[in-house]
């Protein structure tokens, strides 16, 4: 019979460095988002110019491994399911990006943890452990301190308008993102992953032109009033693309069960990136709260590892 080798892993130390360049590339993608809307361009534009990258590096994987482009029967709908999820998760994400601090937006999104273990648990799966319940509740705790709460019950009107709508699209990103993942799990094993992130990437570039078109949201599709805003959005894209290039590629190579928590490495990168390029800064306070929060995730994440 002939012999399969598995991939070889990278040292832990490449490893490790590798997945906090690409969480730090995540986070400038982010930063540059932020500042391409302050200069005029449309949400829809943006999420259309980053999954079209990652569309286009896909195809190019899929063509270059000869991959089948077949799903087993059964599986189209909840393919479509994730792309839509994934359609919404991204709209979301980026509404919150605009509203709020990037590394605020960043630390709402980076909930689903949580969220999955609540959704898989009403969806018939195990019942969290109180390990990762105290977990969970200690990164809530986290949460309304980054989220400075008491400030904003006793002047609403001094965090500005868009704050609680802010909240409400990072926490909806998170949900939307955490069904997609239970979906993927439960739904759509069986399917290839160049396969089914091709797919996904091509629902979600075809929702945004349908939704350009239909003027789903107003100002959309609007091009970038001067000079950064065609940087950030021309950033934005190559930023997630590479990033999400490196990560899909390295990936069997990274040891991602003892590695994975590397990742939560993006809201601090995020935090450093969004003073610099935008001079968005947070408390001390805040910072305490963020603290709380990356390391109660990366605590859950080494839970479900071991």
């Amino acid at each position: 019979m002939p012999s399969t080798s598995l991939p070889t892993l990278l040292p832990r130390h490449l490893a490790i460095l590798l997945m906090m360049s690409v969480a730090t590339m995540f986070a400038a993608n982010h930063v540059s988002a932020r500042l391409a809307f302050d200069n005029g361009t449309g949400l829809l534009l943006a999420v259309l110019m980053r999954s079209g990258v990652a569309c286009l590096i896909l195809l190019t994987l899929v063509v270059v491994q000869k991959k089948r482009l077949w799903l087993p029967p059964g599986t189209w709908p909840w393919q479509l399911a994730v792309g839509l999820l994934i359609a919404i998760q991204s709209v979301s994400l980026y509404s919150a990006v605009a509203r709020l601090p990037v590394v605020i937006a960043l630390l709402l999104v980076n909930t689903f943890p949580i969220q999955l273990a609540l959704l898989s648990w009403a969806l018939g799966g195990p019942r969290p452990s109180l390990r990762s319940c105290l977990i969970m509740g200690t990164i809530l705790i986290g949460l309304l301190v980054v989220l400075d709460i008491p400030s904003w019950i006793a002047d609403a009107d001094a965090m500005g308008p868009e704050w609680l709508v802010g909240i409400g699209f990072g926490l909806s990103a998170a949900f939307a993102f955490a069904c997609a993942l239970w979906v993927t799990e439960h739904r759509l094993a069986r399917v290839g992953s160049t396969l089914r992130s091709l797919l996904t990437m091509q629902t979600v570039f075809i929702v945004m032109i349908v939704g350009g078109l239909l003027g789903a949201v107003p100002g959309g599709m609007s091009l970038p009033d001067n000079s950064a805003g065609w940087t950030g959005l021309a950033l934005l894209a190559l930023l997630y693309g590479s990033a999400f290039s490196l990560l899909f590629i390295f990936v069997p190579r990274l040891d991602m069960a003892r590695n994975a928590p590397v990742m939560n490495f993006e809201p601090v990168a995020s935090l450093l990136l969004g003073y610099i390029v935008l001079g968005q800064m947070l408390s001390p306070s805040q910072l305490v709260g963020g603290a709380v929060v990356v390391c109660g995730i990366v605590v859950l994440s080494l839970s479900k590892g071991r």
